[in-house]
């Protein structure tokens, strides 16, 4: 319930930045709304858990893309669904397999490719979110896999962690669809656009619900754009190293580790690293000197 009310905030706030007063809501739309607050309340919390796959449950219909507009798909409304009651484990796994079910998501992704899905601790106090999978996320169905996925896994070492320590996540659950000739195939990388973004949160929403981190690190201004709005800045220098909040949670906004596959000055690693403390203190982690003085 909460994940879907927060939601639903989060959407008439940016309506309202942007002009709109009203909105039409259906009668079927407030009938589940008035279920969803005659639901229960939290579930219960399973013990410390690190999960990779989950295993298949029975999944629920939701609605399909519409055709594509030169090479953007157009999408229908957010979806909509009620997780079943369990433990944390329980939970996520129905979350993943009502993900990797979902025709919209699988009507963007490629033959033999995969949709993707967060990873981690279900109790980690860090959760790491980035915009959109690439070429290595999509063919492992895994966020952060590639070479900027692998500088991240240096990055939490050097914070004295290791990555199963975190959960990591993707706003985007599939690869945005590049425009490339026809029958060559993808060929890069495009940015999502923000109605694929806004598709796509609820199912972000709901593992910060299940997860429950004490702090959330959003990598690079696609994921900044996803969880504060297109219209919260200009540039990601004026969110950057600040503490924001999405989904009742701190939110540090830092560069994305392909800025410093980019960027290999120590002056680049060092603004980076300089956000990685504030993200450190706020978790009660131990900082030792040799870790405040790094890329100094």
């Amino acid at each position: 319930m909460r994940t879907a009310l927060n939601a639903l905030t989060d959407e008439l706030r940016r309506l309202k930045t942007s002009g709109i007063k009203s909105v039409n809501v259906s009668e079927a739309g407030l009938v589940a709304l008035r279920s969803m607050i005659r639901s229960r309340g939290r579930l219960p919390v399973s013990p410390n858990v690190v999960v990779d796959r989950a295993p298949p449950v029975i999944t629920q219909p939701m609605p399909v893309a519409k055709p594509k507009v030169m090479g953007v798909p157009k999408l229908p409304s957010p979806p909509t669904f009620i997780l079943p009651e369990g433990d944390k484990l329980a939970r996520w796994s129905a979350l993943a397999s009502i993900v990797r079910a979902d025709p919209v998501a699988l009507a963007q992704v490629p033959a033999g490719k995969k949709i993707v899905f967060g990873v981690g601790k279900l109790d980690a106090k860090i959760m790491v979110v980035g915009d959109a999978p690439g070429l290595e996320e999509e063919a492992e169905g895994e966020p952060f896999v590639g070479p900027a996925g692998q500088l991240l896994t240096k990055m939490i070492g050097a914070m004295g962690l290791k990555r199963p320590d975190l959960y990591i996540a993707s706003l985007m659950t599939w690869r945005p669809d590049a425009a490339a000739p026809a029958g060559s195939g993808q060929i890069s990388n495009r940015s999502p656009t923000e109605e694929e973004m806004r598709y796509c949160l609820p199912f972000l929403r709901a593992q910060i619900d299940i997860v429950q981190p004490t702090l959330i690190v959003a990598l690079g201004s696609g994921a900044a754009q996803g969880l504060l709005g297109s219209g919260a800045f200009k540039a990601l220098g004026d969110v950057r190293g600040e503490w924001r909040e999405f989904a009742g949670k701190p939110l540090m906004v830092t560069y994305h580790p392909s800025y410093i596959l980019r960027n290999q000055s120590n002056r680049s690693k060092r603004m980076i690293w300089e956000d990685l403390l504030k993200v450190m203190e706020r978790a009660a982690l131990p900082i030792s000197e040799k870790q405040r003085a790094f890329f100094l």
